[in-house]
């Protein structure tokens, strides 16, 4: 006798596949029980309550506010004096190196380290000298740029 061509994988998935399709008609009739096709348009409507949350009972009249539309302000709040920062940094010189013409600075307030090139130099500046300098974007990030010995 021939063994017999369907082999336990062969069936397993065969299971699979009928229970996959199962599934499916079994989600599709569930849609379509549940569907609200046809239904009325109060039972649609969706309302804003008091705290901005979805509901779907209308909103308490009582509870209704009067707002001034002229009092609504849609802009960017306008910076005051203190707002504004100044550009020129006060830093430290950590290292320095005059034979390549490069070094760092580390800033006093934020603690960040910034690169300081010898082009960007208005004195002469050595290791643990204290500088005033400004930022400007260089091609691996911000460095350091007209920088001058502080007094």
């Amino acid at each position: 006798m021939a063994k017999s061509q369907e082999t336990f994988g062969k069936k397993e998935k065969e299971k699979k596949r009928l229970k996959k399709r199962k599934d499916k008609l079994e989600k599709k009739e569930e849609r379509k029980s549940n569907s609200q096709k046809g239904a009325s348009l109060e039972d649609m409507l969706m309302y804003v309550d008091e705290n901005g949350q979805l509901t779907d009972t209308p909103p308490d009249p009582l509870k209704k506010r009067k707002i001034n539309a002229k009092n609504i302000e849609i802009s960017v709040p306008k910076r005051s004096a203190e707002d504004e920062v100044s550009p020129i940094k006060r830093g430290r010189v950590e290292f320095f190196n005059d034979s390549k013409g490069y070094g760092f600075i580390k800033e006093m307030e934020t603690g960040e380290t910034f690169f300081v090139h010898v082009n960007g130099l208005v004195d002469e500046i050595k290791e643990n000298n204290m500088v005033t300098f400004e930022l400007e974007r260089g091609q691996k990030g911000m460095m350091a740029v007209n920088v001058k010995l502080s007094k």
